[in-house]
């Protein structure tokens, strides 16, 4: 009777064999899944103490060891969604799941109505929160908030520019004035803000002083103000070069105290020329860096490689909105499955180490992405047709036992 129950120990690890199979090949396309493979293990009978033969020892069939999950990379796919993550090495996202702390790869996100990223099954992607723009170092579920960016007033300005030192200089003793284009060599205009967002126009006027070439006079004018006709103007200061074309020494100016019509706080603005240059060749702007912006709305979110959440908004600026983390464990193979593309922490796992994506052993994120499962296919049809073989050949040794059987009876 033997021969039988090592049958049936082969016809149920070749059963189970084929389910692991089958589970596999309906999660081929299942993003962020990974695979499991069947491992076997022989059977012998416990010999009694002392009576334990020591050759000739048959066997009394298999049975499956464990069922051992691996965690090889899937193919990472593009999508056209940009909260869509994927992870590219060793790490699990961790969520906020009905109460439960749950791990998983599937990165496939969403926002929910209160702007929590969240997988399809709305559990809560936990990272690191930020509070304007600045992240907390604290942990809890991700929230993207689509509210307006306050405006920020400008309260600096650096000019990059070249001013013609082979221009002709104004005639001398002419006073300057914004209405008289003769009075001064080069004008430019940029926009600056208040701190209500609104936008006002601030053109710089640049006065070439007879003699060397060398010296320009600054002058200003800002619109929106309470000065006369809503325009405030007047000298900002002299900027120097030096016979090689640069600007001698540190110049940073600075306009009198603005004060808006719309009644935003009043402004004043530090004007600097770093890198500007006094060349014989046309006056031109290379770059003005303004320090000031207009309100925006959110208009799109983007996601670093270092997991950094970040949000962009219509005034072209852009706002650090928190950081996705990765969770690893010295033994994932030993994570429970929970279902739902999840899993649980076990004592065989050990216990989560959390991270910033990069750092460690913890992998990168490539957004705009999914992972895709790391099933075969090919492989698992291949050994598909083994455990279908070997399921066929256990129970053709319960077919010939029996035949046996059936030649006894009959003696």
């Amino acid at each position: 009777m033997s021969t039988f129950q090592t049958a049936i120990s082969g016809l149920q690890a070749a059963s189970t064999d084929l389910q692991v199979l089958g589970n596999n090949i309906s999660n081929a396309n299942t993003v962020g899944f990974k695979q499991s493979n069947a491992e076997f293990a022989d059977a012998y009978a416990a010999a009694v103490a002392g009576n334990a033969p020591t050759n000739g020892q048959i066997g009394i069939g298999t049975s499956v060891d464990t069922v051992a999950q691996q965690f090889s990379q899937g193919n990472i796919q593009s999508t056209s969604n940009p909260l869509d993550v994927a992870i590219n090495g060793n790490g699990f996202f961790r969520f906020d799941y009905n109460g439960s702390t749950v791990y998983g790869r599937n990165g496939q996100f969403q926002l929910d109505s209160n702007g929590y990223v969240i997988d399809s099954n709305g559990g809560k992607l936990i990272g690191v929160p930020a509070v304007n723009g600045v992240l907390t170092g604290g942990s809890g579920p991700l929230q993207i908030t689509e509210g307006m960016l306050a405006p920020q007033a400008t309260s600096g300005l650096v000019f990059s520019m070249n001013l013609n030192s082979a221009a002709t200089p104004v005639a001398s003793g002419t006073a300057f004035s914004t209405s008289d284009p003769s009075s001064y060599t080069y004008s430019t205009s940029t926009t600056v803000y208040d701190s209500l967002g609104s936008p006002h126009l601030l053109t710089s006027y640049y006065q070439l002083v007879s003699g060397a070439g060398t010296n320009w006079n600054v002058y200003y004018s800002v619109n929106g103000t309470t000065g006369t006709s809503g325009m405030t103007s007047g000298a900002l200061g002299t900027l120097p070069f030096t016979s090689t074309g640069t600007v001698s020494g540190t110049v940073s100016m600075s306009t009198g105290a603005l004060t808006w019509t719309d009644g935003a706080n009043s402004s004043t603005l530090s004007v600097g020329f770093s890198g500007s240059t006094n060349y014989a060749t046309a006056s031109a702007v290379n770059s003005i860096g303004n320090n000031g912006y207009a309100a925006g709305g959110l208009t799109n979110l983007a996601i670093n490689p270092d997991g950094t959440v970040y949000g962009q908004y219509s005034n072209g600026q852009s706002s650090i909105l928190g950081q996705v983390t990765l969770t690893n464990f010295a033994a994932p193979q030993f994570l429970q499955r929970a279902g739902n593309n999840y899993f649980l922490e076990t004592f065989q796992s050990g216990p989560p180490l959390t991270g910033s994506p990069s750092s460690g052993s913890l992998g990168t994120l490539q957004s705009s992405a999914v992972e895709g499962s790391n099933v075969d296919l090919s492989t698992q049809l291949v050994n598909l047709i083994v455990a279908q073989q070997s399921y066929q050949a256990n129970a053709q040794t319960i077919k010939t036992q029996n035949q046996v059987l059936q030649t006894l009876l009959a003696l």
